[in-house]
């Protein structure tokens, strides 16, 4: 069976040829158009948005598709080309733009594609603005605009230089270049090896490169998962580096594997991350329900606090800024720091990862020994939306003596550990993550999970 094209908080996603075409993009960038417009409407300057793309084959399409929509509704357009999306983030905010749309999918295989919107923040669409984009686009409510009125194309090479610039301002370049770092990389053919080998090449690193051209045909799966980076473990430690790092193909994750070889897991990206700018001050972090409690754990040590949130980096950088957090971010790999901008972002992970290790002079697995950690298990399959209301409904009564967190899916904290079980947002799938300090609890939980399974899908 065709897989239906999604449209939610996050964006549009689909499958190239399949569900998601130029007609269909051309339409959500005027559906976009004409939401920012009346978002603007006291304005008396035309709006602009900036336009980025991962390296997809079918992302030139697409980008060119969608600016075609928003110039059909009078919005100027700013080719960045093949850029980050925390990149083009940065960039629409540095230019003054109206908003931001990243032709990306992710870590999704290469069939697919996606459309992400962003405001002139730099972060997605809440809830309530997204549906009223997802309707504009259902309902064909576009303002379009007459002749001498359409928007114009203009192209900016300037995303790299503006974004390692922000990352430079937040961390010192000198003491990291004298340590010398050897770094493998892999960005997986995505977007995010040209700039992410610059900013190294500023932090004085040698740079063992793999993977690197942005051609969009991934050289394995483009998740920064385990399984998938068997080849940079080993890499790693036939090149004796210091540290392994792996980018998804849009760069907004980041995931590390230590001096050994070892990969560390997506979870200890925050962590680290978290534990360098918790040793410099105390204030609070930020982190969605689905994160480890390695946050929690290292916060409490500086004093600190950690605002739990829903999944989604528009959530937890909403909640970064009414607490103004000092870090924050997903247990993805993705790393928020507002002094950079509000989105996942990998080269501030990089960045603060080998500053904690230059300030402590401490290899990346001292550094994981010191932090600790717990056994998490995350999970994910097939689930219609009935299907997972129904497998939510039967966990709260399999689990009635659990505290429970229903702000997104439903989240049980035992004494011994916690579960959480939520639909993805980009997928049609149901995630179901498992953290405790007993292995066994991991397994124990996840057992009672397939057999909900078992009993709602057969």
């Amino acid at each position: 069976m065709a897989e239906q094209l999604i449209i939610s908080v996050s964006g549009m996603r689909g499958v190239i040829g399949e569900n998601l075409s130029a007609p269909i993009a051309a339409e959500y960038g005027c559906a976009f158009g004409t939401f920012l417009k009346d978002m603007h409407c006291s304005e008396k300057e035309k709006l602009s948005v900036c336009v980025g793309r991962d390296s997809r084959p079918s992302g030139q399409m697409l980008a060119s598709a969608v600016a075609s929509g928003l110039c059909a509704v009078g919005i100027d357009v700013v080719d960045l080309g093949i850029v980050t999306t925390p990149g083009a983030s940065v960039m629409l905010r540095q230019i003054g733009c109206a908003g931001g749309v990243v032709i990306t999918a992710s870590h999704n295989p290469v069939e697919y594609n996606g459309i992400k919107l962003l405001l002139d923040n730099g972060v997605a669409p809440p809830p309530s603005q997204a549906e009223q984009i997802r309707k504009r686009f259902f309902d064909k409510n576009f303002a379009l605009a007459g002749s001498v009125s359409c928007g114009r194309l203009t192209f900016s090479d300037q995303t790299d230089a503006a974004h390692i610039g922000k990352i430079l301002a937040i961390v010192d370049k000198k003491p990291i270049a004298a340590k010398a770092y050897k770094v493998v990389l892999d960005s997986v053919n995505g977007a995010g090896g040209r700039v992410t080998k610059k900013l190294l090449a500023e932090f004085g690193c040698e740079i063992v490169a793999i993977n690197d051209e942005p051609t969009g045909l991934f050289a394995h799966k483009p998740e920064p998962i385990a399984e998938n980076l068997t080849g940079l473990c080993e890499i790693v430690q036939a090149e004796g580096a210091d540290i392994g790092l792996a980018l998804d193909p849009d760069a907004d994750r980041l995931a590390i594997v230590d001096e050994n070889g070892t990969y560390l897991g997506e979870e200890y990206t925050l962590a680290l991350a978290a534990k360098n700018v918790f040793s410099k001050s105390t204030g609070k972090a930020a982190a969605n329900l689905s994160t480890s409690r390695m946050i929690d754990d290292i916060a409490e040590k500086a004093g600190g606090q950690v605002i739990r949130t829903a999944v989604g980096e528009a959530n937890v950088a909403a909640a970064m800024f009414e607490h103004d957090c000092i870090i924050g971010g997903e247990g993805n790999g993705g790393v928020i720091d507002l002094r950079v901008g509000p989105v996942r972002n990998s080269l501030v992970g990089i960045a603060l990862v080998l500053q904690l290790m230059t300030e402590t002079g401490k290899t990346v697995s001292q550094l994981v020994g010191e932090i600790g950690g717990y056994y998490m298990t995350k999970e994910k399959f097939p689930a219609e939306q009935n299907h997972a209301q129904q497998i939510l409904d039967l966990a709260k009564k399999t689990f009635p003596e659990a505290k429970l967190d229903a702000t997104d899916g439903c989240r049980f904290d035992f004494d011994d550990g916690w579960l959480h079980l939520r639909t993805s947002n980009t997928e049609p799938v149901m995630r179901a993550i498992v953290e405790a300090k007993d292995p066994r609890a991991t397994r124990d939980y996840l057992s009672a999970v397939a057999k909900i399974r078992m009993k709602v899908l057969g």
